[in-house]
């Protein structure tokens, strides 16, 4: 995207009407990215395809060990909570997400996901980060955004709108001074600029570098008073999802107001010896989304659980699986009508030995953007996807 493109679609997205959400508890969503790869076929199962049988042998699941979902699908065994949640109706499963010319790159497919856009990093910011210049360019607070780890998926990337990144929000703290201050406010200064110019220059550097300061020392004072505030409902599994996704708990029952919180959980590139991995990858991923949603319940919180992409159909000669192409994406939380929404992937029509994507991805995104924080998925995603209706009516 040219810096012409670019400018031309902040403005779209500053001047799309934006749809104002009622007064009230701001919405939060929680986005939890399964970084590996996730397969899909053994997180929601076909159990009676035949070609499931017929292809799965050491990681295939029986129905007698599922969350039976209909007659054709049922959750991984380990997922008990979700499927609590699926028969209160609070589970929405995406099937087949994905895109056209799907990639099987980590690198590359992560960026597609993240900015919404087949050229990756080169299309500009991340979604979430355009989403937050063009929905809440008029917020106060530095805190809209924040990421749980130690590096920020682009997704959260924005040139006006930074995301807050810290490890545990406990000891997050800013630190820096005024020795800081002149060097950066300094650096780069031509030498034959004139005084009078350089003094200008200078100048709006310093008020603006004061104000990313000044926004710094808040956040870093109101996110520790949140994280400190919080006593858990409920008792946490003692594993790192979970204790990612306590610390999101208190950022959001201490009133930190973030309207997006993004979280990873890694190790589901599982192409040797991929049963037990992946079996104990659903029960930390259960048990942490379990304990969250109990936590945040009464409050405005949706969580998207996503991957880059799933594993191929067969298994490979090591009782694993090699990196495919579409797989099921969840929502759940606050507000989600629950049910199974998109195209089941047909297992006798591969695209080239992988489930082939049957809903746009950005079907999702839209859905979050215009579903859940009432904006025009136009403003975000350059675009307008068909919608799936997801969540309830506020």
């Amino acid at each position: 995207m040219t810096d012409l493109d670019r400018r031309t679609f902040l403005a779209a997205c500053a001047a799309a009407p934006l749809a104002r959400l009622p007064r009230g508890e701001p919405r939060t969503l929680v986005l939890l990215q399964l970084s590996g790869g996730n397969d899909g076929l053994s997180t929601v199962v076909p159990y009676a395809d035949d070609a499931y049988r017929r292809v799965r042998d050491t990681t295939r699941h029986r129905r007698k060990d599922l969350h039976v979902l209909d007659d054709a699908r049922g959750l991984h065994g380990a997922l008990t909570g979700l499927a609590q949640r699926w028969e209160d109706g609070g589970l929405a499963i995406i099937e087949g997400a994905g895109y056209p010319d799907m990639v099987r790159s980590h690198f590359k497919a992560l960026e597609i996901w993240h900015t919404a856009d087949a050229r990756g990093r080169t299309a500009g910011d991340g979604w979430v980060g355009r989403m937050a210049a063009g929905v809440w360019a008029e917020e106060d607070h530095p805190e809209l955004v924040v990421h749980l780890g130690t590096r920020a998926p682009w997704s959260v990337r924005s040139r006006t709108h930074p995301a807050v990144t810290m490890v545990a929000p406990t000891t997050y703290r800013w630190f820096g001074g005024a020795a800081e201050q002149g060097a950066y406010a300094m650096a780069g200064e031509p030498e034959d600029m004139d005084t009078e110019a350089r003094h200008a220059g200078r100048d709006a550097a310093l008020t603006r570098l004061r104000g990313v300061l000044d926004d710094a020392r808040t956040s870093s004072r109101r996110v520790r008073a949140a994280a400190e505030a919080h006593g858990p409902r409920v008792q946490y599994p003692r594993t790192r999802t979970a204790a990612k996704l306590r610390d999101a708990a208190a950022l959001i029952r201490g009133g930190l107001a973030a309207r997006v919180i993004s979280v990873e959980m890694t190790g589901y590139d599982t192409h040797a010896n991929q049963r037990p991995q992946h079996d104990g990858r659903m029960t930390e991923l259960d048990g942490a989304l379990d304990a969250f949603l109990a936590d945040v319940a009464g409050t405005e919180t949706a969580v998207l659980v996503f991957s880059e992409f799933g594993r191929r159909v067969a298994e490979n000669a090591s009782a694993g699986t090699d990196h495919g192409k579409a797989g099921p994406a969840f929502l759940v939380g606050a507000g989600v009508r629950g049910g199974l929404y998109g195209a089941p992937p047909d297992l006798s029509e591969l695209d080239g030995g992988d489930v082939p994507w049957t809903t746009d991805f950005r079907c999702v995104y839209g859905e979050v953007v215009e579903g859940w924080f009432g904006a025009p998925m136009e403003s975000v995603l350059g675009a307008r996807y068909p919608r799936l209706d997801v969540f309830r009516p506020r």
